[in-house]
């Protein structure tokens, strides 16, 4: 996904690692998408050497030797075929780690577990609470149908996430 949030980007306009970087934090991007900061770099990197973007111009900050990134026309092919291919994967795997730790609950003390779910709750619960203060923000400069409808279905996601912690407590404190 880091090429592809990369590439996005660099379809904007030409733009250095850094820039990149700060517009990803700036559009809280990592919250939603794993990025992380030196993916970016190493995306950069492989992505020239796989000519999908080329170094349009260098810029001295300092002792800095910044180099300005430029999408190719075999990164716009690249670009647009890996949408394709993420139109076809579901929305969200039900694979997940929390669940496998679940199996094995028992093996620490109730106690801790459920101060460890409950930790848990109030964590998506923060994330839930930005995230219905990013929808706002970002309303008052015009969300796209598409855009709003995946705020909402995050914040579905993450309400649902809360229910069942406090389900999954639930069933611990009456064990």
């Amino acid at each position: 996904m880091t090429n592809l949030i990369v590439l996005s980007l660099l379809r904007m306009r030409p733009m250095h690692g850094y820039e990149i970087q700060q517009l990803v934090q700036t559009n809280r991007m990592d919250t939603w998408t794993n990025l992380l900061s030196g993916s970016i770099y190493y995306a950069l990197n492989k992505m020239e050497q796989d000519g999908l973007i080329l170094t349009e111009a260098e810029e001295r900050t300092g002792a800095r030797l910044r180099k300005i990134y430029a999408i190719t026309e075999k990164g716009e092919m690249h670009f647009q075929q890996t949408v394709r291919d993420t139109l076809t994967i579901p929305p969200h795997s039900v694979k997940s780690d929390f669940s496998l730790g679940l199996s094995w609950i028992e093996s620490i003390p109730k106690e801790e577990a459920l101060g460890l779910l409950e930790q848990n709750v109030k964590q998506v619960e923060q994330t839930l609470a930005e995230w219905h203060f990013g929808k706002q923000i970002k309303s008052q400069y015009g969300l796209s149908p598409i855009a709003e409808a995946s705020f909402d279905n995050a914040m579905s996601l993450l309400e649902q996430d809360i229910r069942y912690l406090k389900t999954v407590i639930a069933l611990l404190q009456q064990q």
